[in-house]
């Protein structure tokens, strides 16, 4: 697909090394350059990136058996295998929010025939914009329980951006019985390794902040979390199959519930 106007495809997206990790094919060289080096330093990065995403997978599930019928996904990213429309079915509705003109233009591409989906050119961290945004609201009901999505994108939040506020705008505006689901990048066993891949984010739009387990238990401050709370990423309600060291995927999740 050729990049929208004003895209500059010499400099890596967060976006787009994400989708290459994937196996997709929204990406260009800059990006892949910086896939490429990354995995050298981080053989493991592939299966991490498809541990969030099965994490993703099954959070929606258990949204959907918890009945919630709207979803909004922030930080959507490019379209891949898996998307939320899909795993939670045509009944439901979601809006897929990304700040990024490529994750955006694509999004679009694979809903056209969608009902009920929308993706949506917006930046997480202006609440009031996103769910204010006419397309947002037109599949997006916030008298009704929603379930937010910010599956890996709050590390992509400086603290100068003071995230927990972000958080808790979104909160806010939710009704009683809504969701957050929530994936965030910190340090895991891998230490010197996560110290690197920081330092390649470095050179994109969206540098990455790993936070610690009490930092990220903060952000779900409101939140009544299910069970197991805040773990590895893996560790979530786990399929038949996941990891046995499921710390060794260094991703904390949680799925949260506002009372009522």
């Amino acid at each position: 697909m050729r990049a929208p106007e004003g895209v500059d495809l010499e400099r890596p997206n967060a976006a787009r090394v994400y989708d290459y990790y994937l196996g997709g094919a929204h990406n260009w060289a800059a990006d892949r350059r910086m896939g490429d080096e990354a995995m050298a330093a981080w053989p493991e990065l592939p299966m991490i990136m498809r541990a969030n995403r099965a994490f993703l997978r099954r959070a929606v599930r258990f949204l959907v058996g918890a009945g919630i019928r709207q979803f909004l996904d922030l930080g959507s990213g490019i379209p891949t295998a898996g998307n939320v429309h899909e795993v939670a079915g045509p009944s439901c509705r979601v809006a897929y929010v990304d700040v990024d003109p490529v994750a955006v233009a694509h999004g679009r591409e694979l809903l056209r025939d969608v009902p009920g989906a929308v993706a949506v050119r917006a930046d997480l961290r202006e609440p009031e914009t996103v769910l204010s945004h006419p397309d947002v609201l037109s599949v997006i009901d916030l008298s009704q329980p929603v379930a937010v999505l910010m599956i890996a994108v709050l590390h992509f939040v400086p603290e100068a951006d003071d995230p927990a506020r972000i958080v808790a705008a979104y909160r806010d505006a939710s009704a009683p019985g809504s969701y957050l689901a929530l994936c965030h990048a910190t340090q895991g066993e891998r230490g010197e390794r996560a110290a690197g891949h920081r330092a390649l984010y470095d050179r994109t739009a969206t540098p990455m902040t790993m936070r610690s387990r009490e930092r990220v238990a903060e952000l779900l401050d409101g939140y009544d979390l299910v069970e197991p709370g805040l773990v590895w990423m893996a560790s979530w309600r786990p399929d038949e199959g996941e990891p046995a060291r499921p710390e060794v995927f260094p991703g904390l999740a949680a799925v949260g519930r506002i009372a009522g």
